[in-house]
């Protein structure tokens, strides 16, 4: 199905490299894609001697449980994350769900999935949720789109050091469904510094949730 999409969308050549393709990417394109190696931190998915719990985490826990991240955000995974969310290219949402989807554990319980959502206004801006579109495809749990709620606008995380971004999100969510006990998978296309996904688990185990863990198609391999 996701090859006579693709053929049908983008023509039978790959969204990359434009040469001939059969699904979204060619089979060189998508064997050059930056897909993360371990060892690495089972809470952060930074790089960690024998897979072990990095210093950081073990220093200053985060609220997060668990991270599981498909690709580093390199060249050329970072051309489709951008095409997904600033050029509303939606066809590559079941491509790099698919990505996401064979790094996540078969056997671990999760209940409910729960995009990482945006402000009203950003939302109204792009007209869909890049979280949201890779959500649908990833198959996993019960998908909950309006369980958690941006409830003020943030500035832009990209350009702000560590400790900025923190105090930036601080209460940018919010959460009105009851997740007592339960398990929840939190689905955003990029990790940078963790301090968005921090918050997002903050206020859901706030919320009564037992476990959070990050479901990321694409994580950085340093914090900026």
């Amino acid at each position: 199905m996701r090859a006579r999409l693709a053929a049908l969308l983008f023509g039978g050549s790959c969204f990359l490299c434009r040469g001939a393709a059969t699904g979204v990417l060619c089979p060189a394109c998508e064997a050059d894609l930056p897909r993360l190696a371990p060892p690495l931190c089972p809470r952060c998915a930074l790089a960690s001697p024998r897979g072990e719990t990095c210093g950081r985490c073990l220093a200053e826990a985060p609220h997060f449980d668990a991270t599981v991240a498909a690709l580093e955000y390199a060249f050329p995974a970072d051309a489709l994350v951008h095409a997904l969310k600033f050029r509303g290219e939606l066809a590559l949402a079941p491509l790099l769900a698919a990505l996401l989807r064979e790094r996540i554990p078969a056997q671990e319980r999760i209940d409910c999935v729960i995009p990482v959502p945006l402000s009203r206004q950003r939302l109204k801006e792009r007209g869909y949720n890049q979280a949201v579109e890779i959500a649908r495809h990833i198959g996993r749990g019960r998908l909950l789109v309006s369980a958690c709620e941006r409830s003020r606008d943030t500035a832009p995380q990209l350009d702000l050091p560590l400790e900025q971004r923190r105090r930036n999100v601080r209460g940018a969510f919010s959460c009105s469904t009851s997740l007592e006990g339960l398990v929840i998978a939190v689905v955003d296309d990029v990790m940078t510094t963790g301090a968005t996904l921090d918050e997002m688990a903050r206020t859901l185990k706030g919320a009564g949730a037992a476990r959070v863990v990050n479901w990321v198609l694409a994580r950085t391999l340093r914090d900026a």
